[in-house]
């Protein structure tokens, strides 16, 4: 339990100071931030309000989107990973969290689009390094191929952070994408010291038509978290174990009361 974080999206309709004052009544000694958030406390106020709290910042999400092909477009998408890198080096965040991007408009170049997120990092990978930020780069479950997320397994995420320190470029290991995965076990023994955030939360069905929105409280739906912790472990990995849950109904509950919820259901599944 004194690992467990409370990761932003979680509470999504708390503003910093909110989550922040929420962690501290609940005593959860970490949270994981999300920049729109940030971006709306300013992050001069984002960071006085963590440190006046003593909290740590498990993560920032997120960076990435590194798949248009457009040149203005890129660059703009080039700049706006040098800002989230530089607010994470603010935050003294453990990690930034990366979402590589879908396939561009009106293509099927799945293989293209991949290329264009390891050149992304190539260019990246250096910034983050001189400024003392280690990158995450999170697959996403398959469904969310096309329009989010080209890399879609662990083992795509390692491939393309084998390049660079460790320190500097890791993966994101979050249950919700990565459960379903038959080669899973393999791919975290490979990890090692490269997992830089694990994520928790449960895959409930039906799925909304948001499929975005279709995750749970630990416990709730399908995934034997234990069995996933295991290796994790196994790896290496002694950091922060974010919550991270998207969920309309969740986030119209009182936050106080997720909080506690929140808490019980990791005491029961991975405590």
């Amino acid at each position: 339990m004194d690992r467990l974080a409370l990761n932003q999206a979680t509470t999504d309709r708390w503003s910093v100071a909110e989550a922040v004052d929420g962690c501290q009544r609940a005593g959860i000694g970490a949270i994981g931030l999300w920049r729109r958030q940030v971006g709306e406390a300013g992050l001069r106020e984002s960071v006085a309000a963590v440190r006046r709290a003593g909290l740590h910042v498990s993560s920032l999400c997120r960076g990435g989107f590194f798949t248009a092909v457009d040149p203005d477009a890129r660059a703009a998408a080039m700049a706006d990973n040098r800002l989230a890198i530089d607010e994470a080096a603010a935050l003294e965040a453990d990690v930034l969290v990366l979402v590589s991007g879908g396939l561009p408009g009106g293509s099927k170049d799945l293989p293209t689009a991949r290329s264009l997120v390891a050149d992304a990092l190539d260019e990246l990978a250096p910034y983050a390094q001189e400024s003392g930020v280690r990158l995450g780069i999170e697959p996403l479950h398959p469904m969310f191929c096309a329009d989010r997320c080209v890399v879609s397994t662990l083992g795509q995420a390692l491939d393309l952070a084998l390049p660079y320190p460790s320190e500097t470029v890791g993966v994101v290991v979050d249950t919700y994408h990565v459960w379903w995965d038959p080669d899973l076990d393999a791919q975290l023994a490979r990890a090692g010291g490269r997992i830089a955030s694990f994520q928790v939360c449960d895959w409930i069905i039906p799925l909304p038509e948001d499929m975005l929105l279709g995750r749970g409280h630990v416990g709730d739906g399908h995934i034997d978290f234990r069995r996933i912790a295991a290796p994790v472990a196994a790896a290496g990995y002694t950091g922060w174990v974010e919550v991270e849950i998207f969920n309309e109904k969740i986030w119209a509950t009182p936050g106080d009361e997720t909080l506690r919820i929140m808490k019980e259901s990791f005491a029961r599944e991975l405590g």
